[in-house]
């Protein structure tokens, strides 16, 4: 039986991860901005931008999308409900037991107050610190009024605990229990969020971090403290949250792209540290389809590892691309007294005057005392290690780079049945083919695309088949080098983070240049018109998805299964 499925610049070398943004044109800086709600906008809040208010065409102004809207807790007072809460760290030890919940909460979004979605009442949900090789049980419970199920994000666990419904598991439905026991095999930062809608649950607050320690000794170098970050993003408008489709998702082009930044569901996030200190940053992308581009008000940053583990050589950049779903673990050293913002540096497209400009918003703060950090970690931050680990994984798969591609999939979209004159606006808006959408300059128009009249597609080139008619299979051992390509003459051609379940992956080359430093990855991102070689070294039997994990696009049909033997 076919499963039916309701729901979901990667690190090609620092090439990739180091922002190169400037701009191919007039240029224009923009700063994050507090807007008054006499515009119809928020009043409070670190707005992300640019702001870009889409002139509706003639013959657009009044229509919805076709899908009816829904928001959570219809017809409930939300001052009724538990106000959310921030994460709480949970250490966990092998064999043990955690109660997770998935809960309606309120909370304040700058002046408005919403309803969202919580693991636990927090948002993000409970911080799971588990030692590698560690096995838990969770007793997951659906207490919102939508079917869910929870799925381990980069973790190669059992499959029948990966919380594909349809394919892993039946949804659990509204009052529902459901077991998961989750293995932890490899070291690193992963998160786990739903399988079902995740263009509304996940948006909503539904996701958290599970933290694994390396059994390694001297696995982790000396910092003065480290710290977790979510990265997320949240669409409001004057009168709070942007209504989501009911039966199909809306903003099926570009993906639902926020207003509101958030870090670790903070509007306003700030930290203190001492001068000279030296911080480890777990960096998680939640976001339904915002690609950032992170940077700490120009302090060094070492880049350390991504989703499932560290890189063959630990590099200095200035700043770090992290997409929808990926993870990446950095090093920031603040050299001196003062005030460092987190920033999210990106070049945009205004698509109706042809012009690139800058896009500069503040995501918090990292305020710097004068009191100086001890011990002193200067000299460990400004030596760049290897880690022996991955030296040997690349030596043993090395035979393998430079053979014959085994299997090639083409990343394209077809729409139809939108109105013509939307149809026009869309056939200009692609003149301009940015390789990724930093921003979304079109959100008037996007939000009017649904999955009802917009596929996305995963195409197997060899057989033609697409998305969940492709039936790759595997055996347990292989070593598979995939190639995908993403379609730059597409009707609209976007960027995908492209996700592999219960796996790991290299990243080998990206149009046909080599990688010269591998990492484990679980989530590649493709730009408009790359094409990116990947070796997938399968460990896990079972069923598991491959997927965009733009959550709007995974929506639209953007996925397949794969079998391994």
């Amino acid at each position: 039986m076919k499963p039916r499925l309701t729901q979901a610049r990667a690190a090609f070398g620092a090439a990739a991860l180091v922002a190169g943004l400037a701009g191919a044109g007039p240029l224009t800086a923009q700063a994050h901005r507090h807007v008054d709600s006499s515009a119809g906008t928020l009043n409070s809040g670190r707005m992300i931008g640019p702001m870009l208010k889409d002139p509706m065409l003639p013959g657009l102004r009044g229509l919805e999308p076709s899908a009816a809207p829904f928001l959570p807790g219809a017809g409930r007072d939300p001052e009724a409900l538990p106000s959310a809460i921030p994460s709480r760290p949970i250490d966990l030890a092998d064999g043990d037991t955690l109660a997770l919940e998935a809960t309606m909460v309120q909370r304040m979004v700058g002046s408005r107050r919403v309803v969202m979605y919580g693991f636990n009442r927090q948002i993000p949900g409970p911080l799971i610190r588990v030692s590698q090789g560690a096995t838990i049980h969770v007793r997951f419970r659906n207490a919102i009024e939508l079917p869910t199920t929870v799925h381990w994000h980069g973790v190669r666990l059992d499959n029948r605990f990966d919380g594909v419904p349809g394919l892993t598991q039946d949804p659990v439905a509204p009052g529902e229990t459901f077991w998961y026991t989750v293995r932890f095999p490899d070291a690193g930062i992963y998160w786990y969020h739903p399988h079902v809608r995740e263009d509304i649950q996940q948006e909503l607050g539904l996701y958290g971090n599970m933290l694994v320690r390396s059994s390694r000794t001297g696995y982790d170098n000396p910092v003065n403290d480290a710290v977790v970050l979510t990265l997320d993003d949240l669409l409001i408008d004057g009168d709070g949250l942007v209504p989501f489709g009911k039966d199909a998702a809306t903003f099926a082009i570009m993906g639902r792209f926020g207003t509101v930044a958030l870090i670790n569901g903070e509007l306003e996030y700030a930290a203190s540290v001492k001068a000279g200190a030296v911080v480890r940053y777990y960096l998680t992308n939640v976001s339904n389809a915002r690609t950032y581009n992170v940077s700490f008000g120009g302090a060094p940053i070492k880049l350390v590892a991504a989703d499932v583990g560290k890189f063959e050589k630990e590099m200095l950049v200035s700043s770090v691309a992290i997409a929808p779903a990926q993870r990446y673990v950095v090093e920031v050293r603040f050299p001196r007294a003062g005030r460092f913002p987190i920033l999210n540096r990106v070049q945009s497209v205004d698509h109706m005057r042809g012009r690139f400009f800058t896009a500069v918003d503040t995501l918090g703060m990292v305020t710097v005392g004068v009191e100086p950090a001890s011990p002193d970690h200067r000299a460990a931050f400004e030596r760049l290690g290897d880690d022996p680990e991955m030296r040997s994984d690349v030596a043993r798969l090395a035979p393998h780079f430079d053979r014959p591609v085994d299997r090639e999939l083409a990343l394209t979209v077809e729409i139809r049945g939108l109105p013509i004159a939307l149809i026009q606006f869309i056939s200009v808006d692609t003149t301009y083919r940015a390789p990724v959408e930093w921003t979304d300059p079109m959100a008037d128009m996007n939000r009017l695309s649904t999955a009802n009249e917009v596929r996305w597609i995963l195409r197997d080139v060899a057989t033609g088949r697409e998305n969940m008619d492709i039936a790759w299979r595997f055996k347990v051992g292989d070593v598979v080098k995939i190639r995908v390509h993403n379609d730059a003459k597409a009707f609209h051609p976007m960027n995908h983070p492209i996700h592999l379940h219960g796996q790991r992956f290299l990243v080998l080359a990206r149009d046909g240049v080599r990688n010269r430093n591998l990492v484990w990855k679980d989530t590649a991102l493709l730009p408009v018109g790359a094409t990116v070689d990947l070796l997938l070294e399968v460990s896990n039997p079972g069923a598991w998805m491959l997927h965009c994990h733009i959550a709007e696009h995974l929506e639209a049909g953007m996925m397949t299964a794969f079998t391994v033997e």
